[in-house]
């Protein structure tokens, strides 16, 4: 009976996830910088909801955008890459061969069964053998145009809602306080969440997209607050 590995791994998650946390990550700070901007420019609530709500959507579509055409240039070369392979394995089926052998004997094989390994997997799936270990391509880390943008677009938003909410649930005498706040503590939570998912140190994580996202606040609301103008 054939063995299946179930054993999970966090490299699993790390197409969809790095998309996501990009996109929360820019929605959250992108949105508040904005707000905090417009707040610093003594404006009224009309336009600061109207500049947030337009740079949650011009936002999300741009990330939808930039990580399609992104991804794409990756999978374009991934695919010539293969398609290159391919053609050498029609060509010269030994040499090919022996690019897996020396691989294989640079990890720390014998030449025989290095030799062995290489011929195996060659008889069982050839361009797949090399695609992963010549080239470096697998399933798991493969690109997907489509998941990134989608996943990118839609946690934009979401970390975008969360600045708008905060200028409508706090008064206007404390709003740059409020907005502030929570965007801070939404960039704590995006941060224990993808170190929680990725397995990475959790508070590293948290410090790290903390510190960014406030330095970027500081500057717009600087800028703002010394134009007197929407940045």
């Amino acid at each position: 009976m054939k063995a299946l590995h179930t054993e999970k791994h966090r490299t699993q998650h790390i197409g969809w996830l790095r998309a996501a946390v990009l996109g929360a990550n820019d929605g959250i700070v992108s949105v508040a910088s904005l707000i905090v901007g417009v707040v610093a420019a003594s404006v009224s609530i009309n336009e600061i909801l109207i500049a947030g709500i337009a740079g949650l959507v011009a936002g999300a579509m741009s990330m939808a955008a930039g990580e399609y055409v992104s991804v794409s240039s990756q999978a374009d070369t991934e695919k010539a890459d293969i398609a290159r392979e391919l053609e050498e394995l029609e060509d010269d089926i030994e040499h090919e061969v022996e690019e897996l052998t020396l691989i294989y004997m640079q990890r720390g094989l014998d030449r025989i069964l290095a030799s062995q390994v290489a011929n195996q997997l060659m008889e069982h799936d050839a361009i797949g053998a090399h695609a992963r270990d010549e080239l470096g391509i697998s399933e798991i880390l493969v690109a997907r145009p489509v998941q990134a943008a989608f996943f990118s677009a839609g946690t934009f938003a979401l970390g975008a809602i969360l600045p708008i909410l905060a200028v409508l649930i706090f008064p206007e005498s404390i709003l740059l306080v409020g907005v502030t706040g929570t965007t801070v503590f939404s960039l704590i939570l995006l941060g224990f969440i993808s170190a929680k998912v990725g397995g990475a140190p959790k508070l590293k994580s948290v410090l790290r997209i903390t510190f960014w996202g406030i330095l970027a606040m500081g500057i717009t609301a600087g800028a703002g607050a010394l134009f007197g103008v929407v940045v």
